[in-house]
């Protein structure tokens, strides 16, 4: 892009700031949230309207709010991005210091733009390329930290298998040798699997072991918000993708789902449910993020509809007989809500009614007025099912004027004591949620 464009586009950025979001939002999130959420007409912008607040961090001794009867409290500080966590066996915690790889060409002023301007958020700070590992000190409850891994491309997803450590590298799964107890790696990683890298979106890998260990799942999202770059560069893209654990060879386990971040196993059933960000630029009120069930064999709309079977109209050529098949999500969360955690919890350290359902952090908004998200709620579930209105658990990630962020949850899980973690990328923090036995 020439300087003329650069100057251009952000002169066009500031306009868009200060004209604020053009056509606000007509349904709180909470009104777009359920099984049959209201979807309007669908506009379109020459540049979607962004707001997104200015990334302050948190100051001494301010933290997130949190629903009564709980409390949260400060267990590791001075991170860099944290973005994932993971619970293992003998308690210890590991933290997945990220952000995207930084070097994605830029090919439109609109692009260019929307970087700018979510990197106002500090949700484009810098990654720590590495895992940190978090122990928790018996002698006074203190938490240390110890650098893990090192030297790690983009990661993201993490799971263990046994005595062996899966990293899921915006490009690849790579394997390290786990010891129990051992406080950092310094075996290289070895490739194990490959995964569509990182060209202009969506850098994120999520990662699930089958309860077996035979199978790892693997979220990968879009290269686009509608295919503007071109379908060759969807190969294996907004897809859960089936990775054999024996051999390293992988299949498309569904498809159609735009950025899948989250994969879990419900209990009750043992079925694999995703939350899954949705396509942009069409509304503050579309199209709904949201949490599914997952079919194998399953499409789930992208890029030819979304919610099920809504023909988006931008998309050429359209598919129709693709779009007959779009199965529709089990629940939505509201728009732009940018869903990035989800965490089944049959039983945990905090009160009883959040037990038996799904946590789920929201990284919140960019091009929505007012903000959506920035948050952490709870969605009950009934017969493998969810039921009811997301219930806020942790709030107070931004200043109540929307001008000031100070946090942002990603990875969510409970440590050994049933505790709820929750990685804060924006605030370099994991905070620790119980009950409140006061």
């Amino acid at each position: 892009m020439n300087k003329i464009a650069y100057r251009s586009a952000l002169t066009l950025a500031f306009v868009v700031i200060l004209a604020g979001c053009s056509g606000k939002a007509a349904f709180e999130p909470a009104q777009q949230s359920g099984d049959n959420p209201p979807l309007p007409q669908a506009r379109n912008f020459l540049v979607p309207p962004m707001q997104v607040p200015k990334g302050v961090g948190w100051a001494q001794g301010q933290a997130p709010k949190v629903a009564p009867g709980l409390k949260i409290e400060k267990i590791a500080s001075g991170l860099m991005h944290p973005r994932q966590l993971l619970t293992l066996p003998n308690g210890d915690v590991l933290v997945v210091e990220s952000n995207g790889p930084g070097t994605e060409p830029v090919t439109t002023p609109k692009q260019l733009i929307a970087g700018k301007v979510k990197n106002l958020s500090g949700k484009g700070a810098k990654g720590g390329n590495r895992i940190t590992l978090l122990r928790k000190n018996g002698t006074d409850g203190t938490w240390e930290k110890h650098v893990f891994i090192e030297h790690l491309h983009s990661p993201f997803g993490v799971q263990l298998i046994g005595d062996s450590l899966y990293v899921a590298n915006t490009d690849a799964i790579v394997k390290f040798p786990y010891v129990t107890g051992e406080t950092q790696i310094t075996a290289p990683g070895v490739p194990f699997a490959d995964l569509p890298g990182t060209i202009n979106h969506h850098w994120t890998k999520a990662l699930l072991a089958s309860p077996d260990g035979s199978k790892l799942y693997a979220g990968v999202g879009s290269n686009s918000n509608i295919t503007e770059n071109g379908l060759a560069v969807e190969y294996r893209r907004a897809d859960v993708l089936e990775v054999d654990v024996a051999t390293g060879g992988s299949r498309i386990y569904a498809s159609g789902l735009r950025n899948p971040t989250g994969l879990q196993w419900e209990p009750t059933t043992g079925k694999l449910w995703a939350i899954v960000n949705e396509r942009d630029e069409i509304g503050a009120d579309l199209v709904p993020d949201y949490m599914t069930s997952v079919q194998e064999g399953g499409f789930y709309g992208w890029p030819y509809s979304y919610y099920g079977q809504h023909v988006d109209s931008r998309v050429m050529p359209q598919r129709p007989d693709l779009v007959s098949k779009a199965i529709k999500p089990d629940y939505a969360l509201g728009s732009h809500v940018a869903a990035l955690g989800l965490l089944f919890s049959d039983n945990n350290a905090l009160p009883v009614k959040y037990h038996g359902g799904a946590f789920i952090s929201e990284h919140g908004s960019w091009d929505r007025s007012p903000l959506s998200g920035y948050r952490v709620i709870f969605v009950a579930f009934q017969n493998g099912k969810p039921v009811g209105l997301p219930q806020p658990v942790v709030t107070g990630f931004h200043s109540n004027d929307e001008t000031q962020l100070y946090g942002a949850p990603v990875g969510l899980a409970t440590d050994k004591d049933g505790a709820l973690l929750i990685a804060d990328d924006v605030g370099d923090t994991v905070w620790r949620v119980t009950a409140d036995a006061r």
